[in-house]
């Protein structure tokens, strides 16, 4: 029986300027960091006291059917708002209008500089 997810791939093509973006943009943790002689550098961020990480692996892009590249993710807050706030102040660009009210909640886009999309989304009252 699966039990949980640990690691979410994520195509960067430069993995210090990824942790750059994720730990000093996002306010993600490093977690882990290192390489074996022969073996990709191995490289995680995750927000602070989350369970899962994302890998920060070195590659090209993949595209999507739609022809566009990378991934999209969900990230969730509790405060939407105040979040993109913060964000947008550590250089963080959204796309479209952000944020925005929608009847499962409130949500922001942006994506990383490597084109992996996320979605902050606080879901509305009553889950969604």
């Amino acid at each position: 029986m699966i039990e949980k997810t640990t690691h979410v791939p994520l195509l960067v093509r430069d993995q210090d300027k990824a942790l750059d973006f994720y730990v000093g943009k996002l306010g993600f943790e490093k977690r882990q960091d290192y390489g074996q002689k022969g073996r990709p550098r191995w490289l995680t961020v995750a927000p602070p006291g989350a369970e899962v990480e994302f890998a920060l692996i070195k590659g090209e892009y993949l595209l999507d059917p739609r022809g566009e590249e990378g991934h999209q993710m969900t990230l969730t807050t509790s405060d939407c708002r105040g979040e993109v706030e913060t964000l947008k102040a550590r250089g963080v660009e959204f796309r479209g209008p952000a944020p925005v009210e929608t009847p499962f909640g409130i949500l922001a886009s942006f994506q990383d500089p490597d084109g992996n999309r996320f979605t902050l989304l606080q879901p509305a009252r009553g889950g969604a």
